[in-house]
């Protein structure tokens, strides 16, 4: 049953089109006209819409631009929706308001020489109307089918008549996934010896901060002790003193009166005598004394500790030698990571974490290796059942296409589905992996119209009648496994009349009933299969010819028919053989 089809082909201001609308059926919908009415501009729109380049002179003479617009229905093709809503296009064809998903596709051409082209309003590169549309389109011509003349479509289509498209996405996707584990693998084993010169190096930078006591208190400490150690005996002249002149020495200095030498202490008790008396005179003063007695007791405290000093004080040059080399050690982690220890702890922990890092891509490796066993186990295994699927249904599709083929008066074709083993360069240095991306075999359509010739590939063949009927057959084959939108036939009927052109006609009916049809014919046998019939003509106005498309039904479409049949005079027999043709 047809899902996905176009509804709507609007061409404007093309060849000798100035505008025209059709409304296409779901069936088979047959265009006809005279010679050179201008039938290929339909088929020209059409290969627009699927990507391909414009011709210089296909815009309508003085026209300054010309469009192609399609309405297309898009239930039933999942897969063109998902691949607009990937590119952003749209987040789903517009649902019409009493029918399934629709899109609208325009192509425009200006007298430039430019084009652009948009989907669902928005502006997209030709590339993507290609690779959304191109497959969708199949144009057939008796230069052959676009797309199966592409060996790569052969594989497509095999696979999808064997109903094993899924596995051979299993194939590709794996093969891929192999690939890119492989080269992580290559580069991180590439990277080992310079990896083991790093962790060296790292481990030797940690060890030289790890062996120093990197504690700012204790840092403080050292230095202090460095400087204490250092200035000993000078430390040890001053603090003397400092003793003697508080009367902790023999040391003391000059009385001002008397030229005696006299400690601070022994001045404050002459002091302190000297001030009871005047209280006593003067009572008044016992404020001075109270303060004078505090001095004196602080003196004596600061007297005990500077005799407590120089009695732990010490000159040790073997200890000495002891902090120095603390200090010098110190000195250079400094100037290599930092000035503060809280820089030098910074540093050190980025060391452990990029030891742990490195020492982490061996685990990473080994995750790898397993993550590729994994992804060439699944590959072989999808791939070995693709080409079981593959052989089975090669020899299915072979005798289902030579007996359309047959049917089609190509009793001598000998059709036949190759597959060559192959080897992708996608395999190379992955060890145990036995296919490529597309499978372990290539499949190749082979064809040849006369008994004694050898089959040959279809790209090959030369074109004409036979060909073009060829195709036909290998589409009815394939009619259920396509997912083609639309199938245009151009020239099918070229080179056949009488039995053969009524089996064409036939042929394309059954087609239909799976996938929209277009078909440009002159043959009336044909024609009479159409659910849709436009008659496309010519007509002079003013000096200026266009093009006209227009749909046929009842008297209309028997005289159409009639003319196909016998020509320009229609009689009342060609009519009753038009009849004829139409009638169940």
């Amino acid at each position: 049953m047809v899902s996905s089809m176009i509804e709507v082909l609007r061409i404007e201001n093309l060849a000798l089109v100035e505008s025209v609308e059709l409304e296409f059926g779901s069936g088979l919908n047959v265009l006809t006209g005279e010679t050179g009415a201008g039938k290929s501009i339909v088929l020209s729109a059409l290969a627009l819409l699927a990507g391909a380049r414009a011709a210089a002179d296909a815009l309508r003479s003085g026209a300054q631009q010309g469009a192609v617009e399609a309405l297309f229905r898009m239930d039933g093709h999942e897969d063109v929706a998902a691949s607009l809503a990937d590119r952003g296009l749209v987040e789903e064809a517009e649902a019409s308001r009493d029918g399934p998903p629709e899109l609208i596709v325009r192509r425009t051409l200006n007298a430039n020489g430019r084009s652009r082209a948009r989907i669902g309003g928005q502006l997209v590169p030709l590339s993507t109307l290609v690779e959304l549309f191109g497959g969708q389109l199949e144009i057939s011509s008796q230069h052959g089918s676009q797309a199966l003349r592409k060996v790569e479509s052969h594989a497509l289509a095999l696979d999808a008549f064997a109903g094993k498209t899924g596995l051979c996405e299993v194939v590709a996707r794996e093969v891929a996934r192999a690939g890119e584990v492989a080269r992580e693998i290559t580069a991180l084993s590439s990277a080992e010896e310079e990896r083991a010169r790093r962790l060296d190096f790292l481990a030797y930078q940690r060890q030289e901060l790890e062996d120093e006591e990197l504690d700012a208190e204790a840092v403080a400490g050292l230095e202090a002790d460095h400087r204490r150690l250092t200035h000993a005996e000078r430390l040890a002249e001053e603090m003397s003193g400092v003793a003697a002149a508080l009367g902790a020495s023999d040391v003391s200095e000059m009385s001002r009166d008397s030229g005696e030498a006299v400690s601070a202490e022994t001045a404050l008790g002459h002091a302190r005598r000297a001030l009871a008396a005047a209280m006593r005179l003067d009572p008044s003063l016992e404020a001075l004394a109270t303060q004078l007695e505090s001095v004196e007791s602080e003196l004596r405290d600061v007297a005990v500790r500077a005799a407590d000093y120089l009695a732990d004080l010490e000159v040790d040059p073997a200890r000495l030698a002891l902090v120095e080399e603390r200090i010098t050690r110190l000195e250079a982690l400094r100037r290599k990571y930092g000035q503060s220890v809280e820089e030098m702890l910074a540093h050190r922990d980025e060391i452990e974490r990029e030891i742990e890092s490195l020492c982490g891509a061996d685990n990473r490796v080994r995750t790898l290796e397993e993550d590729l066993a994994t992804a060439v186990a699944e590959a072989n295994e999808a791939s070995a059942k693709l080409s079981t699927a593959r052989k089975r249904a090669a020899r299915k599709l072979a005798k289902a296409v030579e007996a359309e083929a047959a049917d089609l008066a190509l009793t001598d074709a000998r059709f036949v589905v190759e597959l060559e083993a192959v080897q992708s360069v996608a395999t190379e240095g992955i060890s145990g992996l036995a296919t490529g991306p597309g499978g372990r075999e290539r499949p190749q359509f082979l064809f040849s119209a006369n008994e004694g010739e050898a089959p040959r590939p279809i790209q090959k063949v030369a074109s004409g009648g036979e060909l073009s009927r060829l195709f036909l057959a290998i589409k009815n084959s394939l009619r259920r496994a396509d997912r083609n939108m639309v199938i245009v036939f151009d020239e099918v009927d070229a080179g056949i009349g009488g039995a053969v052109a009524e089996r064409v006609g036939r042929v394309l009916a059954e087609l239909a009933t799976e996938h929209q049809v277009l078909c440009i014919t002159h043959l009336p046998q044909i024609a009479a299969f159409a659910d849709r019939h436009f008659v496309v003509r010519k007509e002079t106005l003013k000096g200026r010819t266009r093009t006209l498309v227009g749909e046929v039904r009842g008297e209309d479409r028997i005289d159409e028919l009639a003319r196909m049949a016998g020509g320009e005079n229609v009689t009342d027999v060609t009519r009753e053989h038009a009849r004829a043709l139409l009638s169940p």
